[in-house]
């Protein structure tokens, strides 16, 4: 039972990444394997965990879902096939060789870090992240992502899989969402295999807001949102990020009330567990908790707290993290456009852009900017 929940939450996740109902997925399958038959009962069924797709609809789910047909496969996380499978949706051939290369020396040798080192390094990539492009972390990560797999042996190294995984998500390029979200689902798992709530709602809430403040797959953005809630209600970081990004989830599906409700609860979470640390995906800052802000502001329409924002997070962001002030002005590109000036808030923000080295351009303010150009 366990593979078929498995699995059928990873069809359901990756259906809604897409936008698509279960009929549409039907019709897609259908067309896809010539014609052959699967009906709207037969997705509800998988979703469920009622039956487990064949070999012959998990190719062609693979395909439409636009996923490796070997990660139908191994929904459930192993310890042994820990990430693997993923991996390979955004490792080249050539790279992957020479990331397996590196695991294969590192356990011929016996060459392990324990669980000291790792913590260490969870913290390094914490901060790097912060300042170093996408495609660089995501090397160094993939590497020792296949050293910690064989590693997988006690609560400790569940966390700091479920931690890196997470990270490893927000690394995926591509806008449709789906190959970070099965990311943020098995850092979810792993979170649970580690037995430890605040890993839990970490996790859950780091990949709450990373979808809500990018616009992308909204639904599972609140899901993660949700569960992470329900975990536990204990102040917390995790917590804080679910509930932002719970809150700009709500005001992207047009729910204002429920939006600023959960900004209110953002802010008072702030207050009483706000981070010291400055310079860490793992930390919010009041900084960063202004970024959050700015952005949900102008996603309302609220110029004046969005200003408000912005100058709280100016007064603190660290000079040596540039990207996070083109966040800033990309923000004030959404609120022009929005206040009916189209092209000077899309010139405004192509103009920010183009302040930031290319090798610094993430995926979140590409589709920030994709917001603004809607909004124009």
């Amino acid at each position: 039972m366990g593979d078929r929940v498995g699995i059928g939450a990873l069809i359901h996740d990756l259906r809604r990444a897409h936008s698509w109902s279960q009929s549409q997925l039907a019709d897609r399958l259908c067309r896809h394997a010539d014609h052959a038959t699967v009906t709207r009962e037969d997705i509800s069924r998988w979703e469920n965990g009622h039956r487990c797709p064949g070999a012959f609809w998990l190719t062609h789910l693979a395909a439409v879902l636009e996923v490796p047909h070997a990660v139908m496969q191994t929904a459930d996380v192993e310890r042994r096939t820990f990430l693997t499978a993923t991996a390979a949706t955004v490792i080249a051939p050539m790279v992957s060789s020479d990331l397996v290369l590196h695991g294969f020396t590192a356990a011929l040798r016996g060459r392990y870090p324990d669980l000291d080192d790792w913590e260490a390094r969870t913290d390094a990539y914490g901060r790097d992240y912060m300042s170093a492009g996408a495609a660089e972390i995501q090397r160094r990560l993939s590497g020792d992502l296949l050293v910690l797999q064989q590693q997988m042996e006690t609560p400790g190294a569940w966390q700091v899989a479920a931690k890196l995984a997470t990270l490893y998500g927000k690394t995926i390029p591509g806008s449709d969402g789906a190959a970070a979200i099965h990311w943020y689902r098995t850092a979810a798992e792993a979170a649970d295999r580690s037995g430890n709530n605040d890993t839990r709602v970490w996790v859950r809430g780091r990949a709450a807001i990373a979808l809500g403040y990018e616009g992308a797959s909204l639904p599972v953005a609140q899901r993660f949102a949700d569960e992470a809630m329900a975990i536990s209600d204990r102040p917390s970081l995790g917590r804080l990020n679910a509930v932002m990004g719970g809150a700009h989830a709500a005001v992207l599906r047009g729910d204002r009330s429920t939006a600023l409700t959960l900004l209110n609860e953002g802010r008072r979470l702030h207050d009483r567990i706000g981070s010291h640390e400055q310079t860490s995906d793992y930390a919010v800052p009041a900084w960063r908790m202004g970024v959050f802000t700015s952005l949900l502001a102008a996603r309302l329409g609220d110029e004046s707290a969005a200003m408000a924002a912005q100058d709280t997070a100016l007064s603190t962001l660290p000079d040596s993290l540039p990207r996070f002030r083109t966040h800033l002005e990309l923000h004030r590109g959404l609120m022009l456009a929005r206040s009916g000036d189209t092209a000077g808030g899309l010139a405004y923000a192509e103009n920010a852009m183009s302040q930031l080295p290319s090798e610094k351009h993430s995926l979140t303010l590409r589709l920030l900017v994709s917001e603004i150009a809607a909004a124009a």
